[in-house]
């Protein structure tokens, strides 16, 4: 019923800048939230940052400062700018949402993209 479509990352040095974005499309109603999650290898897939509808934003410490989370309500699109990027960074990029979709019942959960390299060199 939903898809979310990723895109960006890819490989950077240190210090360098790389940006991700997310669409998501189907029987949307409404987007209650967006997010940016990364697992790295041998890790807990943990939150790098949300923006819900209502404008309320959470960065994880780690990248506070270096990384923004953006959002295109006429495109149902979440982008992830980041900058500064350390090697610590080096992981796969999920992006989450929490719909709500209309079908024959209205549905509120959780998607998940397919996830998105991000390497960075030192």
């Amino acid at each position: 019923q939903v898809q979310l479509v990723e895109s960006g990352g890819g490989l950077v040095q240190a210090g360098g800048s790389l940006s991700l974005s997310c669409t998501a499309s189907g029987n949307i109603f409404s987007i209650n939230a967006m997010a940016w999650y990364r697992q790295a290898p041998g890790k807990k897939r943990e939150l790098v940052a949300r923006l819900t509808s209502n404008g309320i934003l959470n960065y994880a410490d780690s990248v506070q400062g270096r990384f923004t989370i953006s959002r295109d309500n006429a495109k149902n699109t979440v982008s992830l700018q980041m900058n500064s990027l350390k090697a610590e960074d080096t992981a796969v990029y999920y992006c989450n949402t929490d719909i709500t979709v209309v079908g024959v019942t209205t549905v509120r959960r959780d998607y998940w993209g397919q996830g998105t390299q991000v390497t960075v060199s030192s």
